[in-house]
């Protein structure tokens, strides 16, 4: 049976993190790196038809002049990350996916998302429908010059700032109706980027906390359209400590009393996020689901800052002041320190396989059992790590054509 060639479109695709995914997938099809990081090669997930790394073909769109190459060496000179060795191995790879790169769409982008272009090109549309027709040109002809079995989307932009509360209640019909007429709507620029991957037929994964396809007139276009999708804001460092050490005092009846979060961090999303109208929405999705776990809401604060020497390395340090037996006070400290784009890279290479295989199986709409990638997961309210990876691993085990006893007695019962 000959390999699948499936797409992968990448929204800020000369951003770290995408960089670092696309020479993950080079460098991990070559067999020059291990898949430590990958949740997708851990054994329950090896049963599954999962395409391998040398089934993707690459491209995206950008707002800078830039190519897959830039990131990349952008993150070994300033961040000490990858081997010389392994990006010159892989050169031709993002070499030739960086010929299938575009030019960037930006609607109403605020001051901070304006200033990341300098690309000439780049569309400034004047309302919705310019941009979605833009997108979905681009996204056709890339599937069409390389005879594509699959296309999936995926937003690794700059964090944006909140949507207006009026775009979020928006019906479909509603929304249809603007679009037809041409209006200009205050929706962000990866929404429009969702509609057209939906309406379109290609799956679409937000690993941002933007709007993306989180607002339910777009999970109603994903079930009229039968099309998968997943999001959002990758959960790769403190609030992935967050959701594993809540559940901790919750079980053991230890009461927070408050936890607070101070975040650094350098490189281009530091500097976004500097913007305190971008910050309003990570912050947002960092301090979140504190109260779900716990069953109240202790007191918190979550702080992030630009600390431009830090680069990639983003750090938090948190201070979770608890009450224990007698009702004496107590006190947890974390320093968690991470790569944040190589926390990020293997995540989104098991987020296009998962939802790649969801699709062939007929899935669609938010994908519920993909919550433990995500800070803010779409269709469900869980935020405990161990049961969003249980989600995951009953999934897996219900895809297997045999399931041990074990696992398909786990999944009957959920």
């Amino acid at each position: 049976m000959a390999q699948r060639r499936i797409g992968l479109w990448l929204i800020g695709a000369c951003g770290s993190v995408a960089g670092a995914t696309c020479l993950g997938l080079s460098a991990w099809a070559r067999g020059l790196i291990p898949t430590t990081g990958l949740v997708t090669a851990l054994e329950a997930f090896a049963p599954l038809d999962l395409d391998g790394p040398s089934s993707f073909v690459v491209g995206g769109h950008e707002v800078r002049q830039a190519d897959l190459l830039t990131p990349v060496w952008e993150l070994h000179q300033r961040s000490r990350v990858f081997d010389r060795a392994v990006i010159e191995a892989c050169r031709s790879d993002l070499e030739q996916w960086s010929r299938h790169l575009r030019r960037g769409i930006l609607y109403r982008p605020n001051a901070a998302l304006q200033a990341l272009r300098d690309r000439p090109d780049v569309l400034l549309a004047r309302h919705p429908q310019e941009a979605i027709t833009a997108v979905q040109d681009d996204l056709r002809r890339f599937q069409d010059q390389e005879q594509l079995d699959q296309l999936l989307v995926v937003n690794a932009a700059s964090t944006e700032p909140p949507a207006a509360w009026e775009v979020r209640q928006l019906s479909l019909t509603a929304l249809q109706e603007a679009l037809e007429r041409k209006a200009e709507l205050p929706l962000p620029a990866s929404t429009l980027y969702a509609y057209a991957a939906l309406e379109g037929g290609w799956p679409y994964v937000n690993l941002t906390p933007s709007l993306g396809a989180s607002l339910p007139a777009l999970e109603e276009l994903a079930r009229q359209r039968r099309v998968p999708h997943a999001g959002q804001d990758l959960k790769t460092g403190e609030t992935l400590l967050k959701s594993v050490l809540a559940p901790l005092f919750a079980r053991r009846h230890l009461r927070v009393l408050s936890w607070v979060g101070h975040n650094i961090l350098g490189n281009r999303d530091g500097w976004v996020l500097n913007d305190p109208e971008n910050k309003a929405s990570k912050v947002k999705s960092k301090d979140a689901l504190l109260s779900s776990l716990l069953g109240y809401k202790p007191q918190s604060l979550v702080s992030i800052e630009y600390v431009e020497s830090l680069d990639d390395w983003k750090t938090a340090w948190d201070h979770i002041h608890f009450e224990g037996f007698f009702g004496t006070k107590m006190t947890l400290q974390f320093t968690w320190q991470g790569c944040d784009s190589l926390l990020a890279a293997p995540l989104v290479l098991d987020l296009v396989r998962l939802v790649a295989l969801a699709q062939r199986r007929g899935e669609y709409g938010a994908l519920p059992y993909l919550a433990s990638f995500f800070k803010s997961p779409l269709a469900t309210s869980l935020h405990d790590f161990a049961q969003q990876f249980a989600l995951l691993e009953q999934w897996a085990a219900q895809q297997h054509p045999n399931p041990p006893a074990a696992a398909a007695s786990s999944a009957a019962q959920s």
